[in-house]
C-alpha cells in the first residue's frame, strides 16, 4: 500500500511538472515579438553606424589621409 501511494505521490509531481513546464514555455505571459523587436533596434543602430562611417571616410581629410597610406603602401611595395 505505502509503495502504490508513493508511485502516485511521484507521478502527480511528474504531472505538475510537466504542466508547469508547458505554461512556462508556451504560456500567455512569453515576449512572442521580443526578438523581432531586438532585430529591428539591431538593423536602426547598424544603419545609423553604416552612415556614421560613411560620413567619416568621405571626408576630405580622411580621403587624404587614406590617399597618403595607399601611396606609401604601393611605393614600399614596389
Amino acid at each position: 500500500m505505502a509503495r502504490t501511494s508513493a508511485l502516485r505521490a511521484r507521478r502527480d509531481r511528474l504531472r505538475w511538472l510537466r504542466a508547469r513546464w508547458a505554461l512556462l514555455t508556451t504560456g500567455a505571459r512569453r515576449d512572442r515579438g521580443m526578438s523581432t523587436a531586438e532585430y529591428a533596434v539591431g538593423t536602426i543602430a547598424a544603419c545609423a553606424f553604416a552612415a556614421l562611417l560613411f560620413k567619416v571616410v568621405t571626408s576630405p581629410d580622411v580621403q587624404q589621409m587614406i590617399t597618403t597610406l595607399i601611396n606609401r603602401a604601393l611605393t614600399v611595395a614596389g
